[in-house]
């Protein structure tokens, strides 16, 4: 494809399977790789953001870092989509709690994404968009986490533009039952939808917002292997 390598990404057309799961932390990406696929070749290394491309049980699939925040997760998943043919982007990514029965460990399979970004404004849409995952990767996400045993929650998460937040109000998503905090689905989804394509964020709960529960980040990076069970169970 012309358009490849992009600026962001330095694979040519076809280095780059048609189903990525991706991870903020390109050392989680690279521990994925490691643990899940067979024969990695790495295919990314712009800017320190890592991608690899292997089989696994027989199917090809990459796997590749986002970086932090809707600005970084809108321009690769962009470039994905548009110029590298994907079809299928699973996020795997960390969450802070803002209901009291998910705890640190939990998955959160995220079903909207709210936000407080005004990432969709480049839409010109007459109206308030809701960004939603693709129901059949979500069902399969959901009958995973039940065939493992892993604890879950399904409903809509907050794709929040600020980690130091001013004015959180936290106490005001919660109301509307919103599940957990994290920075990058709702752009996951918005992109998916607009390219015609498919998309799902799970995320494991690293830390209770109600609670003060946290993790490490080495912990984070190399624990949190459920979510990554279930997703490439999708696969």
């Amino acid at each position: 494809m012309a358009k490849t390598p992009t600026p962001h990404i330095g694979a040519n057309y076809g280095e780059i399977a048609e189903t990525v799961i991706m991870a903020g932390d390109p050392l989680r990406v690279k521990f994925m790789a490691e643990k899940f696929l067979d024969n990695p070749v790495q295919f990314n290394n712009v800017r320190g953001m890592l991608g690899f491309t292997g089989t696994y049980k027989g199917k090809r699939i990459s796997v590749m870092g986002h970086g932090m925040g809707i600005p970084s997760i809108g321009i690769y998943t962009y470039e994905l989509y548009n110029f590298y043919g994907v079809k299928t982007i699973i996020r795997v990514g960390s969450a802070g709690s803002i209901h009291p029965d998910l705890h640190v460990g939990d998955l959160v399979i995220a079903e909207g994404a709210c936000t407080n970004s005004n990432y969709v404004s480049q839409y010109e849409l007459p109206g308030t968009y809701a960004p939603i995952a693709n129901f059949e990767l979500l069902r399969g996400a959901a009958e995973a986490c039940e065939r493992f045993g892993y604890h879950y929650m399904v409903g809509n998460v907050f794709s929040s533009d600020t980690f130091y937040g001013e004015n959180p109000h936290t106490d005001k998503w919660m109301t509307m039952g919103v599940l957990a905090v994290e920075m990058e689905i709702s752009a996951l989804y918005m992109n998916a939808a607009r390219s015609g394509n498919r998309a799902l964020g799970i995320c494991t709960i690293s830390d209770h917002i109600l609670t003060g529960e946290a993790t490490t980040a080495e912990e984070r990076q190399t624990t949190f292997t459920h979510m990554m069970d279930v997703a490439f169970s999708l696969i």
